[in-house]
């Protein structure tokens, strides 16, 4: 089992950018793929993009051209960059490692992750 921790959210107006970390410990990283999700007060957990571990990434169509993911497998990092934020992208985000190693593609129900991180806030003031 992986331990996961999220930081990087905050606070910002609109059309700013935020960068989100997410260390993964506990497992083999590099093989893993990692996935982002967020969960905005009242609605379902929703999957923003993933990437595996040979770096192919899928992002959601809410989030494409905006946000970007990438990952550091020497440091056990993967990064979500967000640019041109949205108020309805104000959510908590989570980071997740794929319950299976060396998959291809990235999965975007979240039930194929099994590591979560506690969140961290994203707020985008309007």
């Amino acid at each position: 089992q992986a331990q996961v921790v999220e930081s990087g959210g905050g606070l910002v107006q609109a059309g700013g950018s935020l960068r989100l970390s997410c260390v993964a410990s506990g497992r083999t990283f590099s093989t893993y793929a990692m996935g982002w999700f967020r969960q905005a007060p009242g609605k379902e957990r929703e999957f923003v993009g993933g990437i595996t571990w040979n770096r192919n990434t899928y992002y959601a169509d809410s989030v494409k051209g905006r946000f970007t993911i990438t990952r550091d497998n020497a440091k056990n990092t993967v990064s979500l960059q967000m640019n041109s934020l949205k108020p309805e992208d104000t959510a908590a985000y989570y980071c997740a490692a794929d319950r299976m190693s060396l998959r291809s593609a990235v999965v975007t129900q979240d039930h194929a992750y099994g590591d979560w991180g506690q969140g961290t806030q994203v707020t985008v003031s309007s």
